[in-house]
């Protein structure tokens, strides 16, 4: 096939190029900046990659944008990745164009001019597989509804008379083997099928798990706020009492006093003009009244004894000024983010299994979301005040704590030891390793109970992490996202993608064209697994090994992405 064009030198522009290199499909490189990252110059020489810097045009025209299979813009800023994209479609209308945009709006206006992808989108569904444990993978395959689950082999024998039409996925030694793999009592077989095939293998199959839209585990988030505004009156007031200093309890107290002295003066020493003194509930009107300086068109002291109306003087300039100074101390608490701190750890206190969420990007936007959609209790944990994420989370309903995650203070006023599961997702790769951990030192023996999930961009330092550090969920957002900007720009429709123990596995639509047409599904690579075949009628069918393809069909093939990218290049 020919060449594809990719825009950008980030992580995941440079992931991106990797994959399209070891599928053995030439690109090039169009780069804005004159002076690149040494490293990325001496990543791409060893590549064999050409890079063409300077202004987009030129170096779009350059690259040879007009005879690429595909153009893949994926700059790290949205502004120049929308000046690409555009610029793109203007030099090669009729090339393939996939983009990546974090803005919605953005992204929605380029979408008539091809395939717009969000890095945040694709990378959240797996952070929050991962928090939640080993639970069913739902798919939907051609208007069908698939399952990708976990479960132990009852007994020894083959996979063929253990789960019959099951399609397996992985065995504890083997990617994708065959039906008369066998397989040990106890072992751990990830497999595929419809919820009828797997029948009582699967308890409950979940909602898929959706980044983007208000999800309706969003809306429920939002409602149970909302329901829940007495409980969150009683927080708020325990927090403004807690959050309050002593000038301004003080000043309450001195207000309280002379609140009180006052209702008992005017009840024991006012009289109304009937000659009957005042109640006990007139009494405490009065004086509200006049501490509140708003008039006086039902009581007045104008014909009270002399030594009331001195008193009156005194409670008006007393109350006002202790009224004003009361209003002040209290205006500046609220705007504070004293109180912010203190109302997110008095709800942190009563939370036992819920899903710690250090660093509140776009990622961790999209896996708050998907938390939410599951049902999940999730806490959020950011160390910047002015987050521009951070009302979003409020509108969910979800507690924020402000504060540090590699401070063991901070962690354990979060109530790290009663978490189900912590995911650390800032944009610092250092600050997540060791936020991760400070966290594995404070879960001591439950370290291995609790799943913790650190976001890294690079794929090699995440592997390192694995092997060097001891954690089994560490996800690369480049290596997450770059399948599907590779699927896109070679012409797989990418429908979702999912963890087989430490291997990233990918699901996609693969139209039928020429070079498959009439072929046997026996003569795709053992590694694949196609589980759906939408005929060019509208029928599903199941396909079996000696299926054939016909051009207009539509496979819906799993495996792990290499195998895919090496399927698409032949």
């Amino acid at each position: 096939m020919s060449h594809v064009v990719v825009c950008g030198v980030g992580a995941v522009a440079l992931r991106i190029v990797e994959q399209l290199v070891d599928a053995g499909i030439e690109c090039a490189v169009v780069d804005a900046t004159d002076r690149p990252d040494p490293v990325t110059e001496h990543l791409l020489v060893g590549w064999g990659v050409p890079r063409h810097p300077g202004r987009l045009r030129e170096a779009l025209r350059a690259a040879g944008a007009e005879k690429a299979a595909a153009v893949v813009v994926a700059p790290d800023d949205d502004l120049v990745a929308t000046e690409a994209a555009l610029l793109a479609h203007q030099v090669a209308p009729d090339t393939r164009l996939v983009v990546r945009v974090e803005n919605r709006a953005v992204g929605r206006a380029l979408g008539g001019h091809g395939t717009v992808l969000d890095v945040a989108a694709l990378a959240a569904p797996s952070v929050v597989e991962a928090c939640l444990g080993r639970r069913p993978h739902p798919l939907d395959l051609g208007g069908r509804r698939f399952v990708v689950a976990t479960v132990e082999a009852p007994r020894a024998g083959t996979l063929r008379s253990l789960y019959g039409v099951l399609a397996p996925l992985a065995a504890e030694d083997a990617l994708c083997p065959g039906r008369d793999h066998p397989v040990a009592a106890g072992e751990e077989v990830t497999l595929i099928g419809t919820p009828e095939e797997f029948g009582p293998l699967v308890e409950e199959v979940p909602e898929p798990v959706r980044v983007g839209a208000r999800s309706a585990g969003a809306e429920r988030a939002v409602r149970r706020a909302d329901e829940g505004g007495r409980a969150g009156a009683l927080t708020l007031i325990r927090s403004l009492l807690a959050e309050a200093e002593r000038p301004l309890k003080a000043t309450a107290l001195v207000l309280l006093a002379v609140f009180a002295l006052s209702v008992f003066v005017l009840r024991a020493g006012y009289v109304k003009p009937d000659g009957r003194g005042m109640s006990w509930v007139d009494a405490v009107y009065f004086t509200v009244e006049t501490i509140g300086t708003v008039g006086y068109g039902d009581f007045s002291f104008a014909e009270q004894a002399t030594w009331l109306r001195i008193y009156a003087i005194g409670m008006m300039f007393l109350g006002v000024v202790l009224a004003a100074v009361l209003f002040a101390l209290l205006t500046q608490m609220l705007v504070s983010n004293g109180l912010e701190r203190s109302l997110g750890r008095r709800r942190v206190e009563t939370m036992r299994g819920h899903v710690l969420v250090v660093g509140l990007g776009a990622v961790g936007i999209g896996v708050l979301e998907g938390l939410l959609a599951a049902g999940a209790r999730p806490l959020v944990l950011e160390r910047d005040e002015a987050n521009r994420h951070l009302p979003r989370a409020r509108q969910l309903g979800v507690p924020i704590v402000i504060g540090d995650a590699t401070d063991t203070s901070v962690l354990a006023a979060v109530n790290l030891a009663e978490c189900a599961a912590v995911a650390v997702l800032t944009s610092d790769d250092l600050v997540n390793i060791e936020a991760g951990l400070a966290v594995r030192d404070q879960l001591g023996d439950r370290w291995r109970d609790v799943p913790v999930v650190l976001r890294l961009f690079d794929r090699d330092l995440s592997e390192a992490v694995e092997e060097g550090f001891g954690f089994d969920h560490v996800r690369s957002t480049a290596a997450l996202a770059a399948p599907w900007f590779v699927g896109a720009a070679l012409g797989l429709d990418v429908l979702g993608t999912f963890y087989v123990d430490r291997t990233p596995f990918m699901v996609g639509r693969l139209p039928i064209g020429p070079q498959l047409d009439g072929r046997a599904m026996r003569e795709l690579s053992a590694r694949t697994r196609v589980v759906a075949l939408r005929r060019a009628d509208g029928t599903v069918d199941t396909p079996r090994r000696d299926t054939r393809f016909a051009r207009g069909d539509d496979a819906y093939v799993v495996g792990p992405y290499t195998e895919l990218l090496a399927l698409l290049t032949h």
